[in-house]
């Protein structure tokens, strides 16, 4: 089974013990599987954003706060979105949240359906997210299987490069380059230059 295809899994990051079992409880409400977390540290032993998912986070807690959470999983590369919550919320706070990436800063009390809401666009986020993920892990997968010398004429076909240029580029006979050319578009899997450029491109993002 796909990550993509898991059930997703809404963390919830607070100190307050009544506000955690009440997200939680909000959230188990509507079918999705809530973890509660007393601190960004407990958070962080156990942490995995393969599963599609989002994060509910609160700025101020003792240890690391929320900002500085955030800050952590974005040294990670870590796709996981995150939505704050707050009742200490300002609008520097706020500034600086969705600087770095804060998929949404609500004040408490929220609204529970618009909580609710968000929460199900950013495991949609995140779906899409893992899923681009996933397909550039795939292609890069592709091209390492790719002998040198069929990357550079790869490289070239995706350039738009005709066989006698490669061949006067790489210093190889016309006959050699279509030779590579199809290695490359079998092992590529594709049909068509046009598709090879798309993915080649995609795989170096």
């Amino acid at each position: 089974m796909s990550t993509t295809d898991a059930a997703p899994l809404i963390h919830v990051v607070d100190d307050d013990e009544g506000m955690r079992k009440s997200l939680c409880w909000l959230i188990g409400s509507v079918g999705l599987q809530c973890r509660a977390h007393v601190s960004a540290d407990a958070f962080m032993a156990g942490f995995n954003d393969k599963r599609p998912g989002c994060l509910l986070l609160d700025i101020r807690m003792p240890g690391l706060s929320g900002l500085d959470l955030q800050q952590v999983l974005q040294r990670l590369n870590s796709s996981l979105p995150v939505i704050f919550l707050t009742g200490h919320g300002d609008v520097p706070m706020a500034a600086r949240a969705f600087k770095a990436g804060a998929f949404d800063f609500l004040e408490k009390p929220c609204n529970d359906q618009v909580l609710l809401d968000r929460v199900q666009e950013a495991v949609a986020e995140h779906r899409r997210l893992l899923a681009e993920r996933d397909q550039q892990t795939e292609l890069r997968q592709r091209i390492n299987a790719l002998t040198e010398r069929e990357r550079q004429v790869a490289e070239r076909v995706s350039c738009g490069l005709r066989n006698k240029e490669i061949a006067a580029d790489l210093g190889i006979s016309q006959k050699t380059v279509e030779l590579h050319r199809h290695n490359v578009m079998d092992k590529m899997q594709v049909d068509s230059v046009a598709e090879l450029a798309r993915i080649w491109a995609l795989a170096e993002t």
